[in-house]
């Protein structure tokens, strides 16, 4: 394997097996242990949302020997905020000094990274999951519900959650529904039907998914409008074999056929209309989901198109002796 170094977000594991993980409370700490592990690697990556990232992504770009990449978690939401101002983890002329812009977004934030910030070389890379990981697990009955819905509290959502989840919660008192996610007002009147954990730990995402017969997908606003936008936890609950309710966005049939692999929803009616079916019907509905994200949306095909992009976009440079991988995170907790 090519040395790799990147710098990324808080993440949810402390150690690892495939990768030297660094893990640092400020960037100075490490900086000139970070900056030669760089310096002596292939590709240097920077993730948005990296505290200090803005100065991080400076030093970085100095660099001449890596294929030096941004990966772009929520695309939409960066340049949006980037044409108003500017954000922590990057500058908008900092762009263009990207060998390789990876986005977590396609669709037509493509064109605009290329066209208006003149990002040289831009590639999708969306979410994954690991088969081993993400598979069916055993009922949990804390999790047990008719319909989960697992989200943060977000504004832009909140008119989709009322009418794709607690809506047909009130109309349907004889079903259970579970709602996972922080920041949600406590002084709301929630439907009695309603269980609520303010978090789900990442290793029992898979448990959650596998004890609900169905679960919601609501896109945020700006993903939704710009498309091709799907979330990890899309892809997690395929993976475990549990039937997708969602909301439309463009490109959604371009990972999953509506009507046979997941359910499209635009009411409170077709929620219940959705619940209504039978569990054969949502079953094989369900697995043609699994299968079809086993084939296409694995960890090792994300791996593989990532190395298709590094190819393409470095064609002068030569691999050096193989070596691990180093990552660098910063904790800001």
């Amino acid at each position: 394997m090519r040395k790799t170094f990147s710098t990324t977000p808080t993440i949810a594991i402390s150690n690892c097996d495939f990768c030297n993980l660094v893990l640092y409370s400020t960037w100075d700490e490490i900086r000139h242990r970070a900056l030669g592990a760089a310096a002596e690697s292939d590709v240097v990556m920077v993730a948005s949302y990296c505290p200090e990232g803005a100065r991080i992504n400076d030093e970085m770009l100095e660099l001449s020997g890596p294929l030096r990449v941004f990966y772009d978690l929520d695309t939409p939401i960066t340049l949006q905020q980037l044409a108003n101002g500017a954000v922590e983890y990057l500058r908008a002329d900092q762009i263009s000094g990207f060998d390789l812009y990876l986005s977590f977004t396609g669709g037509k934030v493509l064109e605009e990274l290329e066209q208006r910030w003149g990002a040289q070389c831009v590639r999708t890379l969306y979410g994954s999951v690991d088969p081993e990981v993400h598979a069916r697990k055993q009922l949990v009955a804390d999790f047990a519900c008719d319909l989960s819905y697992m989200g943060t509290h977000a504004a832009d959502r909140q008119p989709s959650l009322e009418a794709f989840f607690l809506e047909p919660a009130r109309r349907s008192p004889a079903l259970e529904f579970v709602l996972a996610g922080s920041l949600y007002p406590w002084e709301w009147s929630w439907p009695a039907n309603v269980r609520r954990f303010d978090h789900v730990a990442p290793e029992n995402h898979a448990a959650l998914f596998s004890s609900s017969r169905c679960t919601l997908n609501i896109t945020r606003r700006q993903m939704a409008q710009n498309g091709y936008s799907p979330s990890g936890r899309f892809f997690e609950a395929a993976a475990c074999g549990t039937p997708i309710i969602t909301d439309w966005w463009n490109g959604l049939d371009s990972f999953f056929t509506p009507g046979e692999e997941l359910l499209v929803v635009e009411s409170v009616e077709d929620v219940l209309s959705a619940l209504g079916r039978s569990d054969d019907e949502l079953s094989r509905m369900a697995g043609r989901a699994r299968e079809r994200t086993l084939a296409e949306h694995t960890a090792e095909t994300r791996a593989d198109e990532l190395l298709s992009y590094i190819e393409h976009c470095s064609p002068s440079r030569r691999p050096r002796t193989p070596q691990t991988a180093s990552v660098f995170v910063e904790q800001t907790s």
